[in-house]
Protein backbone atom coordinates (compact mmCIF):
# COMPACT_ATOMS: atom_id res chain seq x y z
CA UNK A 1 0.00 0.00 0.00
CA UNK A 2 2.51 2.51 1.23
CA UNK A 3 3.97 2.56 -2.33
CA UNK A 4 0.74 3.37 -3.75
CA UNK A 5 0.28 6.35 -1.76
CA UNK A 6 3.69 7.14 -3.07
CA UNK A 7 2.28 7.42 -6.61
CA UNK A 8 -0.21 10.23 -5.06
CA UNK A 9 3.30 12.24 -3.86
CA UNK A 10 5.01 11.56 -7.42
CA UNK A 11 2.32 13.03 -9.19
CA UNK A 12 1.24 15.68 -6.59
CA UNK A 13 5.04 17.25 -7.68
CA UNK A 14 3.80 16.39 -11.25
CA UNK A 15 1.26 18.84 -10.59
CA UNK A 16 3.10 21.55 -9.15
CA UNK A 17 5.36 21.74 -12.37
CA UNK A 18 2.31 21.78 -14.45
CA UNK A 19 1.31 24.85 -12.82
CA UNK A 20 5.02 26.18 -13.21
CA UNK A 21 4.40 26.00 -17.27
CA UNK A 22 1.07 27.11 -17.10
CA UNK A 23 2.77 30.32 -15.08
CA UNK A 24 5.58 30.76 -17.74
CA UNK A 25 2.90 30.23 -20.45
CA UNK A 26 0.63 33.16 -19.36
CA UNK A 27 3.64 35.60 -18.45
CA UNK A 28 5.04 34.69 -22.33
CA UNK A 29 2.37 35.18 -23.67
CA UNK A 30 0.07 38.34 -22.32
CA UNK A 31 -2.40 37.17 -20.50
CA UNK A 32 -3.14 36.67 -16.38
CA UNK A 33 -3.02 33.20 -15.08
CA UNK A 34 -6.63 33.43 -13.86
CA UNK A 35 -7.69 32.57 -17.50
CA UNK A 36 -6.17 29.12 -17.32
CA UNK A 37 -7.33 28.74 -13.03
CA UNK A 38 -10.60 29.24 -14.36
CA UNK A 39 -10.40 26.75 -17.95
CA UNK A 40 -12.78 24.30 -18.27
CA UNK A 41 -13.02 21.27 -20.77
CA UNK A 42 -17.02 21.65 -20.97
CA UNK A 43 -18.93 24.19 -19.35
CA UNK A 44 -20.81 21.49 -17.32
CA UNK A 45 -16.99 20.04 -15.48
CA UNK A 46 -15.33 22.13 -12.57
CA UNK A 47 -12.74 24.54 -13.96
CA UNK A 48 -9.02 24.20 -13.12
CA UNK A 49 -8.46 25.42 -10.03
CA UNK A 50 -10.97 23.01 -8.52
CA UNK A 51 -9.32 19.62 -10.40
CA UNK A 52 -6.23 20.80 -8.49
CA UNK A 53 -8.07 20.94 -5.14
CA UNK A 54 -9.94 17.68 -5.51
CA UNK A 55 -6.60 15.68 -6.49
CA UNK A 56 -5.52 17.26 -3.29
CA UNK A 57 -8.54 16.05 -1.53
CA UNK A 58 -8.79 12.35 -2.94
CA UNK A 59 -4.88 11.91 -1.97
CA UNK A 60 -5.51 13.09 1.42
CA UNK A 61 -8.84 11.54 2.43
CA UNK A 62 -7.59 8.15 0.83
CA UNK A 63 -4.63 8.44 3.00
CA UNK A 64 -6.59 9.20 6.05
CA UNK A 65 -9.38 7.08 5.63
CA UNK A 66 -6.39 4.07 5.13
CA UNK A 67 -4.40 4.42 8.24
CA UNK A 68 -7.70 5.58 10.06
CA UNK A 69 -5.77 9.26 11.23
CA UNK A 70 -7.21 12.53 11.15
CA UNK A 71 -6.79 14.35 7.89
CA UNK A 72 -6.25 18.09 7.99
CA UNK A 73 -8.89 20.29 6.76
CA UNK A 74 -8.34 23.22 3.93
CA UNK A 75 -10.23 25.20 3.02
CA UNK A 76 -10.27 24.99 -0.66
CA UNK A 77 -10.34 28.89 -1.12
CA UNK A 78 -7.20 28.91 -3.67
CA UNK A 79 -7.30 31.44 -6.40
CA UNK A 80 -3.65 31.56 -7.81
CA UNK A 81 -1.17 29.33 -8.98
CA UNK A 82 1.17 29.80 -5.65
CA UNK A 83 -1.45 29.02 -3.27
CA UNK A 84 -2.24 25.88 -5.46
CA UNK A 85 1.43 24.89 -5.41
CA UNK A 86 1.32 25.81 -1.54
CA UNK A 87 -2.21 23.38 -1.23
CA UNK A 88 -0.04 21.24 -3.11
CA UNK A 89 2.80 21.11 -0.69
CA UNK A 90 1.16 20.83 2.33
CA UNK A 91 -1.08 17.55 1.02
CA UNK A 92 2.52 15.99 0.41
CA UNK A 93 3.09 16.83 3.58
CA UNK A 94 0.31 15.23 4.87
CA UNK A 95 0.95 11.95 3.06
CA UNK A 96 4.67 11.34 3.80
CA UNK A 97 3.99 12.27 7.21
CA UNK A 98 2.59 8.26 7.07
CA UNK A 99 4.73 5.58 7.89
CA UNK A 100 4.47 2.11 6.07
CA UNK A 101 2.78 0.81 9.34
CA UNK A 102 0.58 3.45 9.66
CA UNK A 103 -1.50 1.51 6.70
CA UNK A 104 -1.03 -2.18 7.83
CA UNK A 105 -4.49 -4.21 7.84
CA UNK A 106 -5.47 -1.78 4.75
CA UNK A 107 -6.61 -4.21 2.37
CA UNK A 108 -9.62 -5.86 4.75
CA UNK A 109 -9.87 -2.63 6.67
CA UNK A 110 -13.33 -1.71 7.09
CA UNK A 111 -13.62 2.14 6.49
CA UNK A 112 -16.93 4.29 5.98
CA UNK A 113 -15.50 7.68 4.62
CA UNK A 114 -17.09 10.67 6.12
CA UNK A 115 -20.36 11.66 3.66
CA UNK A 116 -20.88 8.43 2.42
CA UNK A 117 -23.61 6.29 2.35
CA UNK A 118 -22.05 3.07 2.90
CA UNK A 119 -18.77 1.41 4.38
CA UNK A 120 -16.18 -0.78 2.02
CA UNK A 121 -13.08 -2.45 2.26
CA UNK A 122 -10.27 -0.79 2.40
CA UNK A 123 -9.03 -2.25 -0.91
CA UNK A 124 -12.02 -1.56 -2.80
CA UNK A 125 -12.59 2.33 -1.62
CA UNK A 126 -8.87 2.40 -2.67
CA UNK A 127 -9.13 1.10 -6.13
CA UNK A 128 -12.32 1.46 -7.39
CA UNK A 129 -12.70 4.69 -5.65
CA UNK A 130 -9.19 6.50 -4.18
CA UNK A 131 -6.97 5.72 -7.23
CA UNK A 132 -9.56 6.40 -10.28
CA UNK A 133 -10.79 9.74 -8.96
CA UNK A 134 -7.24 10.64 -7.64
CA UNK A 135 -6.04 10.19 -11.67
CA UNK A 136 -9.79 11.85 -12.80
CA UNK A 137 -9.02 14.98 -11.45
CA UNK A 138 -5.01 14.87 -12.08
CA UNK A 139 -5.66 14.15 -16.18
CA UNK A 140 -8.40 16.91 -16.29
CA UNK A 141 -6.47 19.43 -14.78
CA UNK A 142 -3.26 18.41 -17.48
CA UNK A 143 -5.78 18.40 -20.54
CA UNK A 144 -7.37 21.83 -19.40
CA UNK A 145 -3.22 22.98 -19.34
CA UNK A 146 -2.83 21.13 -22.30
CA UNK A 147 -6.18 22.68 -24.19
CA UNK A 148 -5.78 26.32 -23.54
CA UNK A 149 -2.03 25.85 -25.10
CA UNK A 150 0.30 25.03 -22.30
CA UNK A 151 3.50 23.28 -23.86
CA UNK A 152 2.87 20.28 -22.08
CA UNK A 153 3.12 16.79 -23.14
CA UNK A 154 2.93 13.26 -21.99
CA UNK A 155 6.39 12.82 -19.96
CA UNK A 156 5.29 15.89 -18.54
CA UNK A 157 2.39 14.22 -16.51
CA UNK A 158 4.22 11.07 -16.71
CA UNK A 159 7.11 12.89 -15.01
CA UNK A 160 10.40 10.76 -14.18
CA UNK A 161 10.72 7.08 -14.27
CA UNK A 162 12.97 5.04 -12.35
CA UNK A 163 16.13 3.50 -14.70
CA UNK A 164 18.00 1.92 -13.13
CA UNK A 165 20.98 3.40 -15.17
Amino acid sequence: MYAQITQFTKMLHTLSRLLDKAQKHAEANGFEPEVLLNARLSPDMLPLTSQVQMACDTAKLATSVLTGKQAPVFANTEETIPELKVLIEKTIEYVTSMKESDFSGWEDRIVAPSGWAGAFLGKDYFYQHGVPNFYFHMVTAYAILRHKGVRIGKMDYIGQLPFLR
